[in-house]
């Protein structure tokens, strides 16, 4: 009697051995083919690679729909976010109009020192007087001198960011050779190249987290931390290899994730504690409110180039953190507050790492959808100005008001 082979369709799953082949069912995808595989996400089965990536393409995109579609419901203006909204960018306003008014017209040189300038001769920080050293330094702080220096044009606004390219294991691929033109170099001649990928195959996720699944917010702390990196670089005008541990701390200073094992919930609320430390006296000098709608941008701009291009930004944070530990660990006094930095270091090294672990598993679609998160975040941040602005106005008129009644009583 001739041997049947029999065909099944059901979804059951049958364990193989020597002495139980494989049953054999049909390829969802094509109908036409046995399957060999299964999709670990939807258990489907599937024949071939062409199969599984018509599979993957329905699977993610109608994964990402619903959760885009769930962030989207949490994202609707609630009175607690316009509030904390509010009263952060009120506190900012203010605290630039007590700014202004203590501004002071000082000239940073005085008429000898610029008079050997312009003879041709050198002066060193010790030629300058007592006054004109604080008056220098008061400069560094206000952020006034960075007004001279040529303005750096960050990476990732780039053309040759959108052709990144990384291996399956999320290393990086042979790039070809652009040849650039002088002024695509940075400042000092130094090469605005793309950073690196990584060096050695990604570990998998299942081998980082081998008993539990990866938190669904780290979405939302992939943006803290993209953001808390591209402040760092337009802060250190793209070179932080200058001052490592100094851009380490910056880093730390802006990132909540990092630095304080934060635990954002949604883009609005990792946005919110960015911006605060944004327009913090430490660094309201770079722009404030404005500065902070630049980064967003800039964090909208990676999350829309892709995987490929968030792993290069997060690898090169991660050289970044690296080097200030090494830094720290190399200063000869050994103080309490240096084993402090050194352990938040690596703590933050090792957070960054798996996170690039993370973002290399992701499918692509995912990356637009949290830039148009994102991208909705900022235009309510920008009408929260408004309003603020609008109060502070209001405010500032019924106060001049309430004066000019007191004069005439």
């Amino acid at each position: 009697m001739a041997e049947t082979n029999t065909i099944l369709t059901s979804e059951k799953h049958s364990v193989p051995s020597p002495l139980n082949p494989p049953s054999r069912i049909i390829c969802h995808v094509c109908q036409k083919q046995f399957s060999l595989y299964t999709c670990p996400r939807c258990n489907s089965r599937y024949c071939s690679l062409h199969c599984y990536k018509s599979h993957s393409l329905r699977c993610t995109e109608s994964f990402m729909r619903e959760n885009v579609v769930e962030e989207l419901q949490q994202m609707q203006s609630n009175d607690e976010t316009k509030r904390k909204m509010l009263e952060i960018l009120k506190r900012l306003h203010l605290e630039e109009e007590m700014d202004s008014m203590d501004e002071e017209d000082d000239c940073l040189l005085s008429e000898e020192t610029v008079q050997k300038i312009l003879s041709g001769g050198s002066i060193s920080f010790d030629d300058l007087s007592a006054e004109e050293k604080k008056l220098f330094q008061r400069a560094v702080a206000s952020g006034e001198l960075s007004k001279l220096i040529e303005p750096w044009d960050p990476w990732w606004l780039k053309p040759s960011a959108r052709t990144i390219s990384l291996s399956k294991e999320g290393t990086q691929l042979v790039q070809p050779v652009v040849e650039q033109s002088p002024q695509d170099d940075g400042v000092g001649g130094q090469s605005c190249e793309i950073p690196p990928g990584p060096e050695a195959p990604l570990t998998p996720i299942k081998k980082l987290l081998p008993s539990a699944e990866p938190s669904p917010l780290l979405a939302v702390h992939l943006v803290d931390i993209i953001y808390s990196y591209c402040f760092t670089l337009r802060l250190y005008n793209g070179d932080w290899q200058s001052d490592a541990t100094g851009s380490a701390m910056v880093v730390l200073s802006i990132s909540s994730v990092l630095s304080q094992g934060g635990q954002p919930e949604t883009v609005m609320e990792a946005l919110s504690y960015c911006l605060e430390q944004t327009c913090s006296p430490n660094y309201r000098h770079m722009g404030g409110l404005q500065f902070g709608l630049v980064l967003i941008n800039d964090v909208i701009s990676l999350l829309s180039l892709g995987g490929p291009a968030l792993i290069c930004a997060l690898c090169d944070l991660r050289r970044l953190i690296q080097a200030g530990e090494k830094e720290v660990k190399a200063e000869k006094s050994r103080t309490s507050r240096r084993s402090e930095i050194r352990s938040k270091l690596k703590v933050a090294d090792r957070k960054v790492y798996f996170i690039i672990c993370w973002v290399h598993e992701q499918p692509g679609e995912a990356w637009s959808s949290l830039a148009a998160i994102a991208s909705a975040e900022r235009r309510k941040i920008v009408v929260y100005g408004k309003d603020a602005n609008s109060a502070r106005v209001k405010n500032s008129a019924e106060r001049k008001r309430k004066n000019l009644i007191e004069e005439m009583k």
